[in-house]
Parts: structure tokens; sequence; C-alpha cells
């Protein structure tokens, strides 16, 4: 089976969009997964995702649990590993 024929009959699949809110203006939108970025560190201290408000500009950082890293990660955010894995 070739992958052309795997994928013959799906459908275009929507892009991710994931809501979030911004604590400097108060503005709530909605944001591609390229507009994100997940840091994944030792602990859940160092462990967030961040963007920049696109009403206002600010650089936005906030924690992110293990649901949240689920949900980034499933819906192809960038993600950088702030720690070894040894």
């Amino acid at each position: 089976m070739t992958v052309a024929s795997a994928f013959a009959g799906m459908r275009g699949v929507a892009p991710v969009v994931f809501r979030a809110g911004c604590p400097d203006c108060r503005g709530r939108f909605e944001l591609a997964a390229g507009a994100l970025r997940l840091a994944i560190g030792a602990t859940s201290r160092t462990t967030f995702y961040s963007f920049t408000c696109p009403e206002c500009g600010a650089s936005v950082r906030k924690p992110a649990g293990e649901r949240v890293v689920e949900l980034l990660t499933g819906g192809g955010v960038r993600t950088l590993r702030l720690h070894s894995t040894l």
C-alpha cells in the first residue's frame, strides 16, 4: 500500500486553534499552534507555554500542567525540552 492510497479518501483537516487570553490587555483570542511555544522543564514550576498577544504585543508566559502539555503537544505546538532525560 502506498501513502497516497492510504490517504486517498481523507478530507483536509481543520487547523488546530487554541483559546488564549492576555493578562495585560485582557484580550481574548484564538491562536494557531505556530503562534505558541511550549517549554518543558524538570519540574512543574519550569514548564510553561508562551505567546505574543496579537492585540497589545505583550509577551505572555503561563504555567503548563500535564493536561495543558498534552493538549499543546497533541495540537502541534513546537516544544523545547529544558532538561535532560538521563
